[in-house]
This record gives structure tokens, C-alpha cells and sequence, in this order.
């Protein structure tokens, strides 16, 4: 089976041997990459050039460029992910939704990173060959999705949210807005536009 140069695997670097550059840097260049022009769009010749390594260097250290995409998404989500310490630590239900819609409009309109969602970017034109890569980000929206929806059925157990709320659609809901503000901020919408998304989707929670 043909295999392109950009996901061919080498071997790693002998045990013992160090990197001759600095590898966390390296891989937050080439998460900026990634969230820039998305996976497929982005080149070894782009991340090369970001990460200012030689292309065996990229072998040795990451694997390949799916490896190496995967951890900046990492890097990116956060271990343990963001999404779900702002839930949890969250004072409300309603709180934790706001909370991931502000996260969002704050991180999309950044002034020292690209605007948008690296996870959205990525998954607008993953091609059949790196399907695994859309399954691992379909799991991370999945993930928030849950984790949104088990805070918003304890707010309505707990009489903080209508008992008409659906935790699930409306979970569902916010992550769905969220991925629309990626499209939205990347277009050039402000941050005060997103801010006001936010505030009408935070009406009917």
C-alpha cells in the first residue's frame, strides 16, 4: 500500500540520544499550524518551517504527521481537557454552559493565536485516509457533549433549570453554537458579536 512521505513512520531516535531542539516548542508551532490552516491543508514543508526541524526530526520525535497532529490537539483540548474543568468547577449548571460559551468566545478572537477552533478547522476537510484523526475529534465534542449534558440534568433535578429542558439537545445545543462562533470568528466576527451570541443562547437555558 502506497504511503505518503508526510505519514510515513521512521524509527525513533536511538534510547539515549537527545533532541536537538526544544520538543514542547516545537509541537505548540506546529498546533498553531494545525489551527491556522486545518490537517489536510497543512504541509510538512509548513510545519517544518514553524517548527524550524528537519523533517527526519519530525519522524523522530512525533512519528508522523497524523502522531504529530493528534498530540498538538492534546496540547490544544488541555490534559485534563479544559472543557471539562470548566464544567466541573462550575458554581451552576447555567454557570457551565456560560462558561464554555465564554471560554470560546475569548479563545476564538485571540490576539496571539489564530482565530477559531483548532478543532474545527481541522475537521472541515479530513479525507478518508485519516479518518481515525475525524474519529478522535468526534470523540472530544462527544466528550463535552456528555459531560455538558450530566451538569444540566443535575441542574433541572435540582430545580435550577425548567423540568421542560431537554439536558441533552440542549447540551448538544452549545456545543453546536460553539462550533458555529469557530466559523463566525475565523470570517472576523468580534468579540462583542460573539459575545452576543452567547448571551442569546444563555436565554433559553
Amino acid at each position: 500500500m502506497h504511503m505518503k512521505t508526510s505519514d510515513r513512520i521512521t524509527p525513533r531516535r536511538r534510547p539515549g540520544r537527545p533532541l536537538s531542539f526544544d520538543r514542547d516548542a516545537a509541537l505548540h508551532a506546529a498546533m498553531l499550524v494545525f489551527w491556522r490552516h486545518g490537517y489536510e491543508s497543512t504541509s510538512l514543508g509548513d510545519l517544518t518551517a514553524a517548527m524550524g526541524v528537519t523533517p527526519p526530526s519530525i519522524y523522530a520525535a512525533f512519528g508522523n504527521k497524523k502522531a504529530l497532529f493528534l498530540e498538538a490537539v492534546r496540547r490544544y483540548v488541555g490534559e485534563p481537557a479544559v472543557s471539562e474543568r470548566l464544567i466541573a468547577e462550575a458554581a451552576s449548571a447555567r454557570a457551565a454552559a456560560r462558561a464554555l460559551l465564554d471560554s470560546a468566545a475569548a479563545g476564538f478572537t485571540g490576539t496571539d493565536t489564530p482565530r477559531g477552533c483548532l478543532l474545527a478547522s481541522a475537521a472541515a476537510a479530513v479525507s478518508s485516509d485519516a479518518a481515525d484523526v475525524q474519529v478522535e475529534l468526534s470523540a472530544i465534542r462527544a466528550a463535552v457533549v456528555e459531560q455538558l449534558s450530566a451538569r444540566l440534568a443535575r441542574g433541572v433535578a435540582d430545580g435550577e433549570l425548567d423540568p421542560s429542558l431537554d439536558p441533552a439537545a440542549a447540551a448538544s445545543h452549545v456545543v453546536a453554537v460553539i462550533q458555529g462562533m469557530s466559523t463566525l470568528a475565523r470570517d472576523g466576527a468580534t468579540r462583542a458579536t460573539l459575545d452576543s451570541i452567547v448571551a442569546q443562547v444563555m436565554r433559553g437555558i
